[in-house]
């Protein structure tokens, strides 16, 4: 489901908030704005806010380029799989917590290329794509000097290559929001409309 921009009211956000009975997981490719509209969403429907990248880093005590460094990459997805099982998992109250408490997860930009955690995220939770043009995704992800997949060479190419490689991957989440180069409210707007319409 492609979502269009709608303007959401703080009434219209309260109750769709009710509404809401799993996590909300972003997925999608490095740069795209996962954590940054994934804290505002989940300040609007006043929940949680987790960054699985932050809760990897924190769950290894090693920053994630250096666990690329030292184990390699497959070591890395291996113990990212396992923080979003347990995040999905005290989430939905499989894990003795109470049921239903919302919160919003974002994954880091291969999380949901691996078969297991796609299931569980798609079974579990509400899946968002969030989806940008390769220009954005370029210029979003040199701010940052953390991205290890892209010191492998040429980051536009990289990016490009990722995205066509993973697309198979997230265009299985039913909800896919473009996140342009405007303002994350906008993005955010489209994210409620297609929660709205998914629910």
């Amino acid at each position: 489901m492609d979502v269009q921009q709608t303007r959401f009211s703080a009434q219209e956000i309260a109750e769709l908030a009710r509404r809401i009975d799993r996590p909300i997981v972003l997925v999608g490719m490095m740069g795209v704005g996962k954590s940054s509209v994934g804290k505002r969403l989940a300040m609007l429907l006043d929940c949680a806010f987790v960054d699985a990248d932050e809760e990897i880093e924190r769950s290894a005590q090693m920053t994630i380029p250096e666990m690329f460094e030292t184990y390699g990459e497959d070591y890395f997805r291996d113990g990212e799989r396992r923080v979003i099982a347990r995040l999905m998992s005290e989430s939905t109250g499989d894990a003795g917590n109470r049921p239903g408490s919302r919160i919003v997860i974002a994954t880091g930009g291969g999380a949901f290329c691996n078969a297991e955690t796609r299931a569980l995220i798609l079974d579990k939770a509400i899946t968002v794509w969030l989806d940008s043009e390769i220009d954005t995704l370029v210029d979003r992800t040199a701010r940052k000097d953390n991205r290890p997949l892209l010191k492998q060479g040429d980051p536009r190419e990289i990016l490009a290559r990722l995205r066509t490689e993973r697309e198979p991957h997230y265009s299985q989440a039913p909800i896919h929001v473009l996140s342009g180069s405007g303002p994350h409210v906008q993005t955010i707007n489209k994210v409620l409309q297609g929660i709205s319409q998914w629910l």
